[in-house]
């Protein structure tokens, strides 16, 4: 269940980033870095340490995705680490991600792959889902090298777990 303050800011920046017309890159831009700021705790630790100045803090946001994302997705962030919300980044990103697929009809298929997935491979496979599930999937990958192999699918609370992974558990548990 998403937070009062996760919805909130999520409707905020859907109202932006539709006004600016650029919601699907920043969309994608907020994803990827909520997902590379839960995996790193040094990354963590820099952006909620409340010593450390608002203005350090944002100039390290601006110093990591200047190069690589819009000035929206800077703005964005920036402004959740200076209201002091970085630590509901995930929570924000994923409500307004899920309330971008909304606005499209579509539903989010978050995907774990050892891996990298080649945009062939993300079409393939949405096409695969959405012929599964009945209805547009918008898919998400997030790269996990513990997964081994395969990929780890969920829409909703629906988990499809085709990794090496689980394959090795299964055979563990059949010795």
């Amino acid at each position: 269940m998403v937070g009062d303050h996760a919805a909130a800011y999520a409707e905020a920046l859907f109202a932006v980033t539709r006004v600016e017309g650029n919601h699907t890159r920043v969309e994608d831009e907020l994803f990827r870095f909520a997902r590379a700021f839960e995996g790193s705790e040094e990354l963590q630790a820099a952006l909620a340490d409340p010593a450390t100045p608002a203005a350090r803090r944002q100039q390290i946001v601006e110093d990591l995705l200047a190069s690589a994302a819009s000035g929206t997705t800077v703005g964005i962030v920036s402004l959740i680490v200076a209201s002091g919300r970085v630590n509901d980044l995930p929570e924000i990103v994923d409500a307004f991600v899920e309330r971008v697929a909304q606005q499209s009809g579509s539903r989010i298929a978050t995907v774990r792959s050892a891996v990298e997935l080649s945009s062939d491979q993300q079409e393939r496979l949405a096409a695969a889902l959405r012929t599964s599930v009945g209805h547009e999937v918008t898919v998400k990958v997030i790269v996990d090298p513990s997964v081994l192999g395969g990929i780890v699918t969920q829409i909703g609370d629906t988990v499809i777990d085709g990794s090496v992974r689980r394959r090795l558990h299964q055979l563990r548990e059949a010795f």
